[in-house]
């Protein structure tokens, strides 16, 4: 098959338009296109009001040898990439180790599934409950500020990816097809086919909760076992090897391939790791608010007069501003028409994210605008960047009123440099709710200033962003993991042989798709070491 890309189109084509310019660019009777599939679809909206389709496609036809050679020069006519998923290995019969993996969240999951689809039988343990009963934990905290500490929105089946707005983007290469492999069996347990072709897929929070569901089924249907409310207490180490871990409830499971795949809020799993001497580092990390605006504000300044269009639906932003205190801080995670959700892990915390339906179709658009810092910021323990995050998190508490309610501010009044006492237009969806306050002590005086002189900088970017009703909700400090779980090029430990840390949680994801892909490639060393071991046993 041929590779075409930058076929671009208005807004407003059909299907009849699409094969019309493939005809022409390729200048081909129609009966020589045999079949067309979309690739990537993105949209340029440089130009408001002019917001234009950009395609990638891929083109069958007979005179394929033909057209490469005529079209030798255009870089943009090439043959089709070959985006086949190989597997690393296959299972050889009589094996009898079986891995385990600690988490099942993106990370977890795809490195359960890819053992699984290779045969391997995995063993996944995971400290929160099945995604449903895990879902009316989580949505009887927002509404009832009932909160069960194993089971919220961070531990739980899907990890803390579930209760996001289910982004699938990410600007990590996929040389291995391993990106193409997550959105693929994303698609085959329920997604929409369209994740594989549009340029910043999501899936949505209530979808992803049948989507998990279903990938649960094939691993247990390919082998695998997945055990709920099975939190490992303590992984065994003798010698410098993983031997097995013990759970909370006393069983101990035999094994000499652990996968860590815990995520960024599993706290006392890292005080663990390091209390068993797990070579771990401090990393950076961000810290901040999240600021909710009206969906139709940021819908019209970047789409104009054509904001509203279905095509394009709820539009995103982003944007990074260079402080003159030497800090950058930039807009993460950006939710078009989603909500700001409660994303504590811990008693007497509060924590916020966001998320969206498949839709998006909710009033406010939300983000974070969150500062960086880094270890300098946090000394001392490898572990007191979790110090720092559990002290933001206890303010946030007090400011809320002790009651699991957010603490907010109007943008307004947080540029004034004075408390908030009412509402304007814009109305937070945070639940269990909003306690107006002054923000100012809920972080560091670095980062309070940064933001002060970052939202002026981004009105100039997107006019209104400074709007004096849009609010602020603290905090948001989960933006990724403060420690690295330091590895080797075999995915190992650089000082635990035998522990393999994976995904966000272990410094090496940020996001679904790339939990996802960093799972993939851990189950692919797993195999691979699994393999040898019984080599040498022949």
């Amino acid at each position: 098959m041929l590779r075409l890309t930058e076929i671009k189109l208005p807004l407003e084509h059909t299907e009849a338009d699409l094969q019309s310019a493939i005809l022409k660019k390729l200048r081909l009777a129609p009966e020589s296109l045999r079949r067309y599939t979309i690739f990537k679809r993105s949209y340029d909206a440089r130009k408001r009001g002019a917001v234009s389709f950009v395609y990638v496609l891929d083109i069958e036809t007979p005179k394929q040898a033909q057209l490469l050679q005529q079209f030798k020069k255009d870089p943009h006519v090439v043959p089709t990439p070959d985006t086949t998923y190989r597997y690393v290995a296959k299972v050889p019969s009589g094996l009898e180790a079986r891995p385990i993996i600690v988490g099942n969240g993106p990370c977890g999951m795809f490195a359960g599934l890819l053992l699984a689809q290779m045969g391997f039988c995995p063993l996944i343990l995971e400290r929160g409950k099945a995604v449903h009963d895990r879902s009316v934990d989580t949505f009887g905290f927002w509404s009832k500020r009932k909160f069960n500490p194993e089971s919220n929105a961070q531990f739980g089946e899907g990890g803390a990816g579930t209760f996001s707005d289910g982004k699938l983007y990410s600007r990590i290469k996929d040389a291995n097809r391993q990106g193409r492999k997550v959105l693929t069996e994303l698609v085959n347990a329920g997604a929409a086919p369209e994740i594989l072709y549009i340029n910043k897929p999501h899936i949505g929070t209530y979808r992803l909760v049948k989507i998990v569901e279903n990938m649960r089924h094939t691993i247990e249907s390919l082998g695998g076992e997945i055990r709920f409310q099975s939190r490992v207490d303590t992984i065994d180490i003798e010698n410098g090897q993983v031997r097995g871990v013990m759970l909370a409830n006393g069983d101990y499971i035999r094994s000499d391939h652990v996968v860590v795949a815990i995520g960024h809020s599993a706290r006392d799993t890292f005080e663990m790791l390091h209390r068993q001497g797990v070579y771990i580092e401090p990393k950076p990390f961000s810290i901040g608010f999240r600021v909710e605006h009206p969906q139709t504000l940021i819908n019209e300044f970047r789409l104009g007069s054509q904001a509203g269009h279905p095509m394009l639906g709820a539009a995103d932003y982003q944007l990074v501003h260079h402080c003159s205190n030497g800090r950058s801080v930039y807009s993460f995670c950006m939710c078009p028409g989603g909500q700001v959700v409660a994303a504590t892990s811990e008693l007497g915390r509060v924590v916020t994210n966001g998320m969206s339906q498949y839709e998006r179709s909710g009033k406010n658009a939300n983000s974070g605008i969150v500062v960086g810092i880094t270890p300098e910021d946090y000394p001392g323990s490898p572990l007191a960047g979790i110090d720092l995050q559990r002290s933001l998190e206890a303010r946030a508490f007090e400011l809320g009123g002790g009651t699991y309610e957010a603490p907010g501010q109007l943008i307004g009044d947080f540029l004034a440099q004075q408390p908030s006492t009412q509402l304007g237009t814009v109305k937070p969806s945070y639940k269990p709710g909003v306690h107006l306050c002054d923000l100012s002590s809920s972080l560091p005086d670095y980062a309070i200033a940064a933001i002060r002189e970052a939202i002026p900088a981004f009105d100039q970017q997107i006019k209104g962003f400074a709007m004096h009703d849009a609010v602020l909700t603290g905090v948001e400090t989960r933006t990724s993991s403060p420690i690295c779980i330091k590895r080797g090029d075999d995915y190992q430990s650089i000082n635990t042989k035998g522990l393999y840390p994976a995904g966000e949680g272990a410094g090496y994801a940020g996001g679904i798709l790339s939990a996802g892909v960093d799972g993939i490639k851990v189950a692919e060393a797993v195999a691979l070491s699994l393999m040898e071991a019984a080599a040498c046993k022949l």
